[in-house]
Order: C-alpha cells, then structure tokens, then sequence
C-alpha cells in the first residue's frame, strides 16, 4: 500500500489526468479499503465510464 500511495504521490501530473490510470489507482485503493483517497481520486475525474464506476464499487 506504501509503495501505491509513492508512485501516486510522485507520478507527473499529465498520468493522473489519465482515465486508465486514475481507474487502476481507485481499485488499489478501493482493495486496500482506503475509500476517502479512492473517492478523491473519482471526484477529480473529468469524464468517468462503466469500469471507473465499477472500480468504486469493489
């Protein structure tokens, strides 16, 4: 989970804004339990699908 939340921490700014990414980082999250980063990570989502709202829901 440490290793997860670096590499979100360090990774450049124009990977976040990236839906494939930001869904794989809402899963880590969400499977580790931490819900509060998860759902951070959702609301600054610009444009959200089926498998964004379905790494949510895990």
């Amino acid at each position: 989970m440490k290793t997860g939340k670096k590499l979100l921490a360090e990774m450049p700014e124009n990977y976040r804004n990236n839906n494939i990414t930001s869904t794989s980082a809402i899963g880590m999250l969400m499977k580790f339990g931490d819900v509060e980063s998860a759902e951070r990570i959702f609301r600054s989502m610009k444009t959200k699908n089926i498998i964004t709202y379905g790494a949510m829901v895990k």
